[in-house]
């Protein structure tokens, strides 16, 4: 009975030590003299190659009666090849079959053939197996870590803050409401204003990554009823641009991470990252509006962007700066909500920043109001219930700095790095109007 110490396919080097490796039969092949077993874990994959001129007779029938995503464990020693690419190949002593799997699969791991999306997202375990998706979920993982290392260097303290609210935070009616006990709240659409409570309380330069939830009827490739974020908040700022300082260099310090820790993920993906440099172009309303228009894509003045726009900016900008990145500020205020600070010589305009990235939205984000008198006028414009937001607006009147941030999405930042079609490719359990399972 196998008894050693597991080693993962990552760790295994040639020697004549006898090593157990574990995992799932990515493939099995049975060519005359030679059988083969590709074996899968979360590092890569390892060939484990028995000759039937020197292998136990009942070895072979065990390895003849394997099929695709069995679980097995093999112990054997790892030897130098010149057939495989990573060099080595194990020559197996013993095979366990841990689990087994029905032979008939209803999506294929190895994409040999090939599936449309609905389906891989019904079997999405199986999907998820795949090496390419591994290797998605690495590189977004690595760029979380990354992110969070940038901002806990620059003195940024890791929050948490509800997912339940009491009330709308932005208004609309774009939420899910939850029942709570004996009354009725909501999933969060942006935990946007507990972190301006925390710059309140003092905290002056936080960050969290979590869930949120829109309500959103949308049906397209960037959206998705629950998405995650990463959002910093910070105190003292002059401006927005001191928010946009700190976004770029969080978003270089993390592609540069990328690019030098997931190189084999980004090889296996054909994929590579070309690092920006700060600071990123920064386009500004209203002379967005006139851009536009010179690009054959013009928009009502006072409208926000919409997705043609976005992709024609990201067009301009590409040809213009050569940069993939770039930042739109001064969105029009009608379009934005109560909490964000306009311009004082130009109330018509926020002080609203949206990163880009090869034409999409990446995140939100601007100096926020902090002034109680200027707040409750806003919130009155855009005629917000005040007792329904007093929880919120009554702690201006104590004192508070001025503040700004910015909460970035993660799926949406993995999706257009990778080249992906669609942001669920991106996310491991996506969740839309129609999909809740699995």
């Amino acid at each position: 009975m196998i008894g050693i110490k597991r080693t993962y396919t990552r760790e295994l080097k040639a020697s004549s030590k006898e090593v157990v490796v574990k995992g799932w039969v990515h493939d099995v092949r049975l060519m005359g003299g030679i059988s083969f077993v590709l074996l899968r874990d979360m590092d890569g994959i390892v060939q484990v190659t028995a000759h039937k001129k020197n292998a136990e007779p009942e070895l072979l029938k065990q390895i003849a009666g394997l099929h695709n995503e069995d679980v097995i464990a093999v112990k054997g020693v790892v030897q130098k090849t010149s057939k495989t690419k990573s060099g080595i190949e194990i020559a197996p002593k013993e095979i366990v079959k841990l689990n087994p799997s029905e032979p008939v699969l209803p999506l294929d791991p190895r994409k040999v053939t090939k599936a449309h999306l609905d389906t891989r997202l019904d079997w999405r375990v199986l999907d998820l197996r795949s090496p390419e998706n591994m290797a998605v979920f690495k590189i977004q993982s690595m760029l979380m870590l990354a992110m969070e290392e940038f901002l806990s260097k620059n003195k940024f303290l890791k929050v948490f803050t509800p997912s339940l609210i009491g009330g709308i935070s932005e208004g609309g009616s774009e939420v899910f409401p939850v029942v709570y006990f004996n009354k009725q709240v909501f999933l969060r659409q942006d935990p946007q204003l507990h972190r301006e409570l925390l710059i309140a309380a003092g905290f002056e330069r936080i960050f969290e990554t979590g869930p949120s939830w829109r309500a959103e009827k949308s049906h397209t490739v960037r959206h998705m009823t629950e998405h995650r974020t990463i959002a910093a908040e910070i105190a003292f700022i002059d401006d927005e641009h001191d928010v946009i300082s700190v976004e770029e260099n969080m978003v270089v310090y993390a592609l540069d991470k990328v690019s030098k820790d997931c190189k084999e993920q980004l090889d296996l993906l054909g994929k590579t990252i070309t690092i920006p440099k700060p600071p990123f172009p920064e386009l500004q309303f209203p002379k967005v509006y006139d851009i536009l228009e010179e690009l054959g894509k013009p928009i009502q003045k006072g409208e926000d962007l919409n997705r043609e726009a976005e992709e024609a900016l990201g067009e301009y900008v590409k040809d213009k700066f050569k940069s993939e990145f770039f930042f739109v500020n001064r969105f029009p205020s009608e379009v934005k909500p109560f909490y964000v600070m306009r311009v004082d010589s130009e109330p018509k305009w926020a002080r609203s920043i949206d990163l880009m990235f090869k034409g999409m939205e990446l995140s939100s984000g601007g100096q926020r109001e902090h002034r109680y008198e200027k707040l409750v006028s806003q919130a009155k414009e855009k005629e917000l219930d005040l007792e329904s937001v007093k929880w919120f607006t009554e702690v201006f009147k104590y004192g508070v700095p001025s503040m700004g941030g910015f909460s970035l999405g993660i799926e949406r930042f993995t999706m257009k790095l990778l080249d992906m079609e669609n942001v669920r490719e991106a996310t491991l359990f996506p969740r839309d109007p129609e999909r809740i399972l699995p």
